[in-house]
């Protein structure tokens, strides 16, 4: 397979861009990932589905963490405003003039706020993938998720957040515990190496943007709500989660039901957050279908 990457300028910074099988003919499929302060190292998992759709993938590391991250302490530039200039601008650098696009969790943030305040030209369809609208909905639903843990993490839990000291170790046993319930098991030792290779967090991001914690957003997207704007997307949409995800069939439910276009939800019985992974298969033949129907 051929890989082609590099970096592009980027307000006196650069970000790092992947793409798998440039070559191909077909309507790119650019990839937003997750975090804030994520990589696009899980999503190398897709890369077999440029051959088998005749498709480019692209995918890079947001401004912050990975390849594209940034030395020192930078809290104003982790909000959104500066992801999706930087968003538009890898557009506009690789001449991404025609995409189908995909988010995954924060990355399925980032392109309904792309979709519903910038209304971008050259959109085909999007992918929103274990994602939410609605950070207040979110931080109940992940509130109901931590009752399924035992009294103990609860306690630790509950603590951290009413002192706002999340430091401690009975808390990080406590959030690893919710980790792998909800999201994937970091401690299974047949990953593969895109999941386990050494990578720089974007943890400044991560707790400037959204908090310190999956369930606590106290950072500046606290007040992110745009379940109403769902309405204003107008393009082909394919919702994709798990049944033991975080992003939950209820978030699910509502988010379906407020979009107005064309739209399919599938929810994938044996996964939790990272889908796309843990049933590998399937996620890409779903995928493949949609992208193929919107061609």
């Amino acid at each position: 397979m051929n890989i082609k990457d590099g970096y592009i300028d980027f307000e006196g910074h650069q970000t790092y861009y992947r793409i798998a099988s440039p070559e191909k003919k077909k309507t790119p499929l650019l990839i937003l990932h997750g975090g804030p302060g994520s990589t696009h190292n899980s999503y190398e998992l897709l890369d077999n589905m440029s051959e088998l759709d005749d498709r480019p993938i692209v995918t890079y590391d947001q401004l912050g963490c990975g390849l594209s991250s940034v030395e020192g302490s930078h809290p104003e530039l982790w909000n959104k405003d500066v992801w999706i200039r930087e968003l538009i601008n890898l557009r506009k650098k690789l001449n991404l003039k025609s995409i189908h696009l995909m988010g995954h969790s924060w990355g399925g943030m980032l392109a309904i706020i792309y979709l519903t305040d910038y209304y971008p030209e050259g959109v085909k369809s999007v992918n929103l993938s274990s994602t939410l609208s609605s950070a207040s909905l979110w931080a109940q639903e992940t509130h109901r998720l931590v009752k399924y843990l035992d009294s103990v993490d609860q306690k630790a839990i509950e603590i951290a957040e009413k002192t706002n000291n999340f430091s401690s170790l009975e808390f990080q046993i406590a959030n690893d515990h919710y980790m792998n319930l909800y999201v994937a098991d970091s401690h299974d030792p047949n990953r593969p190496s895109c999941l386990t290779r050494p990578k720089v967090p974007g943890t400044e991001s991560y707790k400037v943007a959204w908090g310190p914690c999956e369930y606590t957003p106290l950072g500046n997207l606290h007040d992110y709500e745009y379940t109403d704007k769902l309405r204003n997307i107008t393009v082909p949409v394919l919702f994709c989660s798990g049944a033991n995800d975080e992003s939950t069939p209820l978030q699910n439910k509502i988010m379906f039901e407020h979009v107005r276009t064309e739209k399919k939800w599938v929810l994938f019985a044996h996964s939790r957050h990272m889908t796309y992974y843990e049933e590998n298969a399937l996620y890409e033949k779903e995928l493949i279908t949609f992208l193929d129907a919107h061609d």
